[in-house]
């Protein structure tokens, strides 16, 4: 992974995904839940390749058909009855809001995974740290933690599987037994880092007052223009949502408003913003392919 954007100034990267995934949250509008979706589609798999398309495609898109074919289940609001299941009515904006719900929590969820490659855990300490320390140290802690833990487990899984100690290996109450082995020596293990960590932060002056801080980033030009250009794109968007130009309705009846010019403008900026990334790496490539 090349990623261009990563090497931009911390507060760029935190302010784009704040940005985005905010936005994701807010606005129900198809047009608009669509462009972040397939914008978060393709910059996970820019970052993280097949691992990405697997769990895109494996785990993300059915939790989407699922998501949109629940909510109609349990959700009859809407004038537009299609059928009955069950004595209870099945409508057409229930359906809608369904496919929605279902776009944004995936949009949402690629927008993260997408976020925890770029916003590594010294640019998390580095924007929070003086601000509110011990959440910042907590949570890179807590994030980094979860894939440290999956690779030790694997580590000690297959360590274990050499002597014919997998989970996989022996009847029922074997592998019962060996998986509780398992479990024991990664709670050891986890008690032994959380007591190393300790060592070391204090070692570190981890707490004392007066402490520096050392940091490799710097706000440069190319970092101003970047950040003028969001805050731009954010007031043009604010723009559109105030004006309602973001907004949907999906109840009583499914109502969207006619395209008008200002619509077209937001939707075109909040492409821009979305695939700011990939424009910038590809831009990135064209120029080193140049000077090649």
């Amino acid at each position: 992974m090349n990623d261009s954007f990563s090497t931009y100034h911390p507060i760029i990267n935190f302010i784009f995904f704040v940005l985005v995934i905010g936005s994701a949250m807010v606005f129900m509008h198809p047009v608009l839940l669509v462009i972040s979706l397939i914008s978060a589609f393709c910059y996970s798999f820019y970052l993280k390749g097949k691992q990405a398309m697997r769990f895109n495609l494996g785990y993300l898109l059915p939790m989407i058909l699922i998501v949109s074919l629940i909510n109609p289940l349990f959700n009859h609001r809407g004038m537009t009855i299609l059928w009955y299941f069950r004595d209870n009515p099945i409508t057409l904006e229930s359906i809608y809001y369904g496919i929605g719900t279902g776009l944004m929590f995936g949009a949402v969820i690629l927008w993260f995974s997408c976020y925890n490659v770029i916003m590594t855990s010294d640019k998390f300490i580095y924007l929070f740290g003086r601000i509110i320390p011990s959440t910042s140290l907590l949570f890179s802690m807590v994030l980094r933690f979860v894939p440290k833990f999956k690779t030790q487990i694997t580590r000690i899984s297959n360590g274990q599987k050499c002597i014919g100690r997998d989970v996989s290996n022996g009847k029922y109450r074997e592998r019962v037994y060996h998986g509780m082995k398992i479990l024991s020596i990664m709670t050891t293990w986890a008690l032994e880092n959380a007591i190393e960590t300790a060592d070391s932060m204090k070692a570190r002056g981890y707490g004392l007052s007066g402490r520096t801080h050392f940091s490799l980033f710097r706000f440069d030009g190319r970092d101003k223009s970047i950040l003028s250009i969001l805050l731009l794109f954010a007031i043009i968007i604010l723009a559109g949502a105030i004006t309602g130009q973001n907004s949907v309705q999906f109840f009583p009846v499914f109502q969207w408003n006619s395209f008008s010019p200002l619509e077209v403008m937001v939707y075109l900026v909040y492409s821009v913003l979305c695939f700011y990334p990939l424009l910038l790496n590809l831009v990135e490539d064209l120029r080193w392919k140049n000077l090649q």
